[in-house]
């Protein structure tokens, strides 16, 4: 495997379309590097192992948590920030095909299952082109045809990126007091609107009401704090506002598709080799 030193980058992320054709692979352990603003003629699938993962496209924010990938079509241009060293991320990127599904040219999140991981670690120890008439390739090709089929939740882990410099200060705010109650009337008040034109604003920006930004945004925030695997799930809630473990374990359930106490024992499979 090349050496990430980034460095990683210059070369690697030109590499992937240098061969049309091939199927591209490359598997590292990221380490603080920030990946800017690029995009590639190849889909990629960004599969994020120990931490989460950032991924920044024009118009929205990704929150990519561990056990988890993310499909990016072929063109889109995204920035990538790991949020540790610890964020292993595993890469496969894939040829457009004429008359593909509608799947693969929409970006989103998904969990990975017990099949489609357990077809990942083939690739474990694969870098660089897979040639087509090859297994490698044959197996990558056979990951990319299942996931229209096993992947029909596409998990609300983006929130929009504001236009308007009037919302960016409100959302500001938001983020420093995850750990407060924040009510819409205060957030009115707080910044001098009626209700009812805060709530005009954030549907005209964000395409979302101001709950479930909120929501969203405590979510990801207990994601966070429950990889660094400090707190118990208890402490977690209390950390992004929630009084309620049952109602915080609810919403969570509701956005996530499992209980944060699942999330919070859910093993590290992959190995980092």
């Amino acid at each position: 495997m090349e050496q990430s030193t980034f460095k990683v980058d210059k070369y690697y992320i030109k590499k992937v379309d240098a061969d049309k054709k091939s199927i591209y692979c490359h598997h590292d352990i990221m380490g603080e590097l920030f990946v800017p603003r690029h995009k590639h003629d190849k889909a990629q699938m960004l599969y994020a192992e120990g931490d989460v993962v950032f991924v920044t496209t024009e118009t929205k924010s990704y929150f990519l948590p561990a056990r988890h990938f993310i499909w990016i079509p072929a063109g889109l241009e995204h920035s990538i920030e790991p949020k540790s060293e610890h964020v292993m991320m595993r890469n496969l990127y894939f040829p457009v095909e004429k008359d593909e599904d509608d799947f693969y040219k929409v970006e989103g999140i998904y969990p990975v299952n017990n099949l489609l991981l357990q077809m990942m670690l083939f690739t474990n120890r694969w870098n660089g082109h897979l040639k087509k008439g090859t297994p490698n390739f044959t197996i990558a090709k056979a990951i990319k045809a299942i996931l229209p089929q096993i992947c029909t939740n596409n998990l609300p882990l983006e929130l929009p990126q504001p236009k308007d410099k009037r919302l960016g200060k409100i959302l500001r705010y938001i983020e420093n007091n995850l750990g407060e109650t924040i009510l819409f009337a205060d957030v009115a008040h707080e910044f001098g609107y009626s209700e009812r034109s805060l709530y005009r604003l954030f549907q005209k920006d964000l395409k979302m009401s101001f709950i479930q930004y909120y929501t969203i945004r405590r979510i990801l925030k207990a994601i966070e704090l429950l990889l660094e695997r400090k707190l118990s799930v208890k402490e977690v809630a209390l950390e992004v506002g929630y009084n309620s473990v049952p109602t915080f374990s609810n919403t969570f359930f509701k956005i996530l598709g499992q209980r944060p106490s699942d999330y919070l024992n859910g093993e590290e499979i992959l190995e980092r080799k």
